[in-house]
């Protein structure tokens, strides 16, 4: 489908031929058909983490963090301090995993910058290094939880006083029925976000790190806030960035992963039986191809052409963790045929701004990432292509150096 439907096929060719080489380039792979072999776990996995590590040192602020993006319009961004955030455990997971301590260094750097630009509150901005507003925001201090907590874990005390900092500061701006409302991101549609389970998420990771019961309440609370919002048949209202009506596969499997980790952290079956509604949901909405349509009507149904490739391995992931939980209804295949998909789209070849990373969109020209190469996307990919070759029993690729 044409990214304007509704412009002459001379508008549409001009617009295409405005469009920077690369981009056009992209525009005519991803016009025909994927490649028919799967390249494999292994070397996907490798592949993503050479491309995260390029995006670090390619950051246009140059400060430890790793580039929001590589655009084939406009080259590479500045850093982005959110998704940093949960960069972090994915590389010092891979660097313990494979003995690498260049990534764990990595890591270690992406933290001391993060812990740099902490408010004295224990907040963190919302958007890249250089937006504006420069305001904490309560999405991207949970999802820098993430990485301060593995921080913690995975190389001691000297990130414990950032993760409490901001922990407390999480547990303290939450109203009392779970929501968080007092700091939302200027950078999205303003309202409630059930998505914000993944907040919940960060404080959960704290807890592992720390046992603390104001924390854990905090991020139970806000779970049962969001399940509030959750249909009969799994789908989630009030789960998206712009279209509450229509939301990403990415926000869904954001919301999907926070009631997970509320399972697996407290036992609670009403948070595995909730989990396993809209997993089910998810699985009625997979293509012949593997893929998912990049946004879902309440009733599953495909409202775009275009597939979202970060949520299709969040799904993933969320598949493979529920399919450890509750034996095989199909999520241990589902996942597999989603992470080949996605692994299909990575290119293994070519410059060093686009080897290994993974679009927002495909088609590149899908409206989601449009053009570009996110930081998140090969993060989510690395931590499902991984749970797969776990699930599979397999052995996962060579040592990595970056």
């Amino acid at each position: 489908m044409p990214l304007f439907p509704f412009e002459s096929s001379a508008r549409r060719l001009l617009r295409h031929l405005r469009l920077p080489a690369a981009a056009r380039a992209e525009h005519r792979t991803d016009r025909r058909t994927l490649p028919p072999d799967d390249p494999g776990a292994e070397s996907a996995v490798r592949a993503c983490i050479d491309w995260l590590c390029e995006a670090q040192d390619r950051s246009t602020s140059s400060d430890g963090g790793v580039a929001r993006h590589y655009s084939l319009l406009t080259g590479w961004s500045a850093s982005y301090p959110e998704t940093t955030g949960y960069i972090i455990p994915t590389l010092l997971t891979a660097g313990d995993r494979y003995g690498d301590t260049g990534l764990i260094e990595r890591g270690r750097r992406m933290l001391d910058w993060l812990v740099s630009i902490q408010f004295p509150d224990g907040g963190f901005q919302g958007g890249t290094i250089g937006q504006e507003p420069v305001v904490p925001v309560t999405f991207n201090t949970g999802q820098i939880l993430l990485g301060l907590a593995a921080g913690t874990r995975l190389l001691g005390d000297e990130y414990r006083v950032p993760m409490r900092s901001a922990a407390d500061w999480l547990t303290r701006t939450q109203d009392p029925d779970g929501c968080w409302r007092s700091h939302p991101t200027p950078f999205a549609k303003p309202g409630e976000k059930a998505y914000e389970t993944h907040v919940a998420w960060g404080l959960m990771e704290a807890v592992r790190a720390e046992e603390n019961d104001e924390w854990k309440a905090a991020a139970l609370r806000n779970v049962d806030w969001a399940l509030g919002l959750q249909s009969e048949n799994g789908w989630f209202g009030s789960c998206c960035l712009t279209d509450p009506d229509n939301p990403l596969t990415h926000t869904l499997g954001y919301v999907l992963r926070g009631i997970v980790e509320a399972w697996r952290l407290s036992g609670d079956t009403r948070y595995l039986e909730a989990a396993v509604r809209t997993a089910d949901g998810l699985l009625t909405a997979q293509r012949a191809n593997g893929s998912l349509p990049g946004r879902l009507a309440r009733d599953w149904s495909g409202q775009v052409p275009w597939s979202c490739l970060t949520g299709n391995v969040q799904i993933a992931a969320c598949w493979l963790l529920l399919h450890d939980e509750v034996g095989d209804r199909g999520y241990a295949g589902a996942a597999a045929r989603a992470n080949s998909f996605v692994r299909r789209t990575i290119r293994f070849d070519g410059p060093a701004s686009t080897r290994g990373g993974v679009k927002g969109s495909f088609p590149v020209w899908g409206n989601y990432g449009q053009y570009q190469y996110l930081n998140w996307a090969p993060k989510f990919a690395i931590d499902a292509f991984l749970l797969e070759i776990d699930a599979r029993g397999s052995a996962g690729p060579d040592r990595v150096d970056c």
